[in-house]
Formats: C-alpha cells, structure tokens, sequence
C-alpha cells in the first residue's frame, strides 16, 4: 500500500467537500432555508455524512487506479477526468450556494454528471472495483440533479 499516494487522493476529495462545506455553511440557514423545496428534499443534516461517505469513496477509487501505474493504458487519462469532475464538484457550491444561482448550479452539476460517466467507464476499464466504488456518487449526484432542477423550477 502506498500511503502518501492515499493521503494524496483523500485529502484532494474531502478538500472538494470542505470547499463546498464553506459556501453551504453560511447560505443553509438563511437562504437556503427560504426557498422551496420538493417533498422529496432530504434533512439538511444528511448532507454532511452523504458527502463525507462518498468523498472518501471516490479517493479510494482514485487510489486504485493510481495504484495500476502511469504506464497502465487508461490511467492518465481516467485520473484526468476524475481530477476534473472533481474540480466540478468543488465548483458546484459556491456557484449554487454561494452565487445562490440555482440556474447556474444546474449547468454545473450536469456538468458533473456528464463527467462523472466517463470517469466510470474509464475506471471499469481499468480496474473494476474502483468503477464500482463510483456508483453510490453517480446515484447520489444524479439525485442531487433532480433536487436542483427541482429547486430552481420552484423558485423561478
């Protein structure tokens, strides 16, 4: 087991997390809390566990594949998509809570989502249990779509 390539990968995700944790923070009980919600909204405090969970799964998927090699054919290019659908993720916040612009967090998280299926794909090629490990994310974040669009629907 290389340890600092696992450091590396969990402290880059639950750093996405973290960042986001910035905009939700301060935008939860005052703007957040005044918008629509559909019934299917969960409570707020489902959130920070849900995140947390899949951040770190999403590391050890990384840290699979990065543990297949440079040289491994895929691997470059499976990390440089999973590097950018995290960089989307860390975005979607601050442009949802932080510009408290549902319009916007919409184009970023189907951004993700459509980056989030070819992170998979890429990793099934590679190593089968690290795009297995990216299923719970896909699901979640394709939920967290409907709840945006949703949010945004009610509140226009």
């Amino acid at each position: 087991m290389n340890w600092l390539r696992l450091l590396i990968c969990v402290t880059a995700c639950q750093l996405a997390g973290f960042i986001g944790s910035i905009f939700t923070r301060q935008a939860i009980p005052a703007w957040y809390a005044g918008l629509q919600k559909p019934s299917f909204t969960p409570p707020n405090w489902l959130f920070g566990p849900a995140w947390i969970s899949l951040y770190l799964l999403m590391a050890a998927a990384a840290y699979l594949i990065w543990q297949k090699g440079w040289s491994t054919a895929g691997v470059r290019m499976a990390l440089a998509i999973f590097l950018l659908q995290l960089l989307l993720n860390a975005l979607w916040a601050p442009v949802f809570f932080g510009l408290r612009s549902p319009l916007l967090g919409m184009i970023v998280i189907a951004s993700l989502w459509l980056t989030i299926i070819p992170t998979i794909f890429l990793f099934f090629k590679i190593y089968r249990p690290a795009a297995l490990l990216l299923l719970p994310y896909f699901f979640w974040v394709s939920y967290a779509s409907v709840l945006n669009i949703s949010i945004y629907d009610l509140n226009r």
